[in-house]
């Protein structure tokens, strides 16, 4: 048996030694070290730092398209602001006024018994509802003070729940309304296909619906003014062309935490910047899934509501603008809603948010193209500027260059990162974001190592959607807490009993926590070794990873 060994061991040693350099077998440990130090650097210099140089220069020129088209939205605000381009001006906008009267118009409320209200069109009002157990009065309620002709209105509540003890509550809510003489309709169907397209398509089936000429839609978290309608549907009467009209959303919570602050920060610069100008110029902007008035024409002329992606509010607006539909948003009316407070709930809503419009662009990028409805323009605005820039490279850029490629290039003295890209242009970006919330300026540092943070969940979104890969169509309702938000006070405030305290799997998040060792370890490394100080930036941002990844970020849900 050893002589057996031995012949096998002397027919493949020439075979292994064939494929190791002869200088290297006669080396001593030391010399090998030496030489696979030699091999290590050959690799880095001709494989590992071109590769990283690439990147680099890709991250530049993304980072450039963002900057431009965040400076060509500032500078159409800025010209919106100082020349006062209201909608009311640029649109025929009228009151609606009774019949009677011949002036008044405007001051009837849904109880009342109206006379001469045939002036007035027929609105059907949408509350779609899935176990929204903290705040389902707030939104039925805002929804039947509504001041509209009582004979011109039904409020439609689509209950999703599936815990029989909130249906039982939602279904008394809407019956008090109803005793008060309201025109509220209770809806449930037998499953949940389609998600919230699913419930409204599932609405637009009732008979009585044929009916109404517009369609208002409220998430169960909002909470419009008496006079919404009053200011939205004057903008349909005399502008057939127009197929919604979006208002901005008004955030109650804002203050409750650093983490609501910094979404106020973001939400601001997407309604009073990214929708204003793509309803100023006439290109495109989204529909928001609530808090907007549609024409039901102009749903049905789109094809209706599609559950195909979780983004069903902007893939009916893209249909319906490729039908020739325009859109008007009008800053002036808010409705009020809340902000996820807990960072789980955050982190669900961002990967939805960042998931849907990816994959709606996948799916509807031929359909844009060959569209004969729209011009040119519009449809480069909708690739380019709406879908490419601000759906898919905000979102990768900011994740790839600032935790990926900047950390590993402190690995590579070779690799330079110029300052303009690595700095100047940056906080450009940052100030044009921020300048709308200017309350929140003092939160510019917070705002920045957050939304980077939260820039790995979506673009692992984003990825998700291109791809169309398992997440895809993962739909996780939004945790809201309403009342037992206004009054608790926020974690922070409370001291945290251990029978309080969240299972250790519900706090801990492992991904946060190992790019934030990553990047503590390229900043170490960059104190050893490097030359730029970007130790800095690295520490203060592996900082905000590691306090991300341990679970103090925002409040934690109010014992009930």
């Amino acid at each position: 048996m050893g002589s057996l060994k031995k012949e096998i061991f002397e027919d493949w040693v020439p075979l292994i030694t064939s494929f190791v350099p002869e200088t290297l077998l006669e080396l001593s440990k030391n010399d090998v070290i030496e030489e696979l130090s030699l091999v290590w650097n050959t690799v880095r210099s001709s494989f590992i730092a071109p590769v990283l140089r690439v990147l680099v220069y890709t991250c530049l020129v993304m980072s450039l398209m963002l900057f431009i088209e965040r400076l060509y939205m500032s500078v159409i605000i800025l010209y919106v602001k100082l020349f006062g381009r209201k909608p009311e001006k640029r649109y025929k906008w009228e009151p609606i006024k009774d019949i009677d009267d011949g002036g008044g118009g405007g001051d009837s409320h849904s109880g009342d018994v109206e006379k001469g209200t045939s002036n007035y069109p027929m609105v059907l009002v949408q509350i779609p509802m899935y176990n929204e157990k903290e705040v389902y009065k707030l939104s039925i309620g805002a929804a039947c003070g509504l001041s509209w002709p009582s004979d011109r209105i039904i409020i439609q509540v689509l209950d999703d729940s599936t815990d029989p003890i909130v249906k039982d509550l939602v279904q008394i809510e809407c019956q008090k309304w109803a005793n008060e003489g309201i025109n509220i309709k209770y809806e449930i169907r037998d499953n949940r296909n389609g998600y919230k397209a699913g419930a409204l398509k599932e609405g637009f089936k009732r008979s009585y619906v044929e009916a109404c000429d517009f369609v208002t839609i409220f998430d169960a978290d909002f909470q419009p003014d008496p006079d919404f309608l009053h200011k939205t549907i004057p903008y349909f009467i005399h502008n057939p062309e127009i197929g919604l009209v979006q208002a901005r959303w008004e955030f109650v919570n804002a203050r409750e935490c650093i983490m609501t602050r910094i979404q106020e920060v973001s939400l601001n610069f997407h309604f009073k910047v990214e929708q204003e100008v793509g309803s100023f110029t006439y290109a495109f902007f989204g529909f928001n899934g609530t808090a907007g008035v549609w024409r039901i024409a102009a749903i049905h002329e789109a094809g209706g509501w599609n559950g195909r992606t979780t983004v069903e509010d902007m893939d009916l607006s893209v249909r319906a603008s490729l039908k020739g539909w325009k859109f008007v948003y009008v800053s002036d009316i808010r409705v009020r809603c809340e902000l996820p407070s807990t960072f789980k709930a955050f982190r669900y809503q961002q990967h939805r948010w960042s998931c849907g419009p990816a994959n709606l662009f996948r799916k509807m990028f031929m359909e844009i193209v060959r569209s004969e409805k729209v011009s040119l323009w519009k449809k480069i605005h909708v690739i380019y500027s709406f879908f490419l820039v601000r759906k898919i490279i905000a979102h990768i850029v900011t994740f790839s260059f600032y935790c990926v490629i900047i950390p590993t290039c402190v690995l590579f003295p070779e690799v330079v990162i110029p300052k303009w890209g690595a700095i100047y242009i940056p906080s450009a970006i940052t100030l044009l974001n921020a300048v709308e919330t200017p309350r929140s300026i003092h939160l510019l540092v917070y705002w920045i190592l957050f939304e980077t943070v939260m820039a790995m969940h979506r673009s692992k979104g984003t990825i998700i959607g291109l791809l169309e890969t398992n997440r895809v169509n993962e739909w996780v309702v939004t945790e809201k807490l309403g009342d037992a938000l206004l009054k608790s006070k926020s974690s922070s405030d409370l001291p945290m009993k251990p029978s309080e305290k969240p299972p250790l799997l519900e706090r801990i998040y492992l991904m946060e926590l190992f790019m934030g060792g990553y990047i503590f370890l390229c900043g170490c490394y960059d104190v050893a070794f490097g030359e730029n100080w970007f130790f800095v930036y690295l520490f203060a941002q592996a900082t905000a990873y590691f306090i991300t990844g341990l679970g103090y970020v925002g409040t934690r849900k109010p014992n009930s």
